[in-house]
């Protein structure tokens, strides 16, 4: 008899407690703290929820969930101001200007 199990184990977001309040460590954008719960779930369908224990850190950019002393400090003069004059690509981590749509070293959206 065989049993083939078509599920798995993710971090979802909950509540986010402060917006913003960090940098990424894998891609570099701001990160937000979260409440977050684990999700096991059978066919795409939720099964089971419970709750983490301690608040994480969490990018909206790569979606990677990781602990608050981890966090990369953000810089007071870029955070202050709206508009950044230069943007960091996705995929190289080179500056490229913010007019541009596509990055000039590897080629990639940004």
């Amino acid at each position: 008899m065989f049993f083939f199990f078509v599920g798995g184990l993710e971090q979802q977001a909950r509540q986010v407690l402060k917006s913003g309040v960090g940098r990424c460590i894998n891609c570099g954008s701001r990160a937000d703290l979260v409440e977050y719960e684990k999700v096991l779930k059978l066919f795409f369908v939720t099964v089971w929820r419970w709750s983490g224990t301690d608040p994480l850190m969490h990018c909206n950019n790569c979606k990677l969930f990781f602990p608050q002393d981890l966090s990369l400090p953000i810089d007071s003069t870029t955070a202050s101001s709206a508009v950044t004059q230069t943007l960091r690509c996705r995929s190289c981590d080179r500056l490229v200007e913010p007019e541009f749509r596509f990055c000039p070293f590897c080629g990639s959206a940004i």
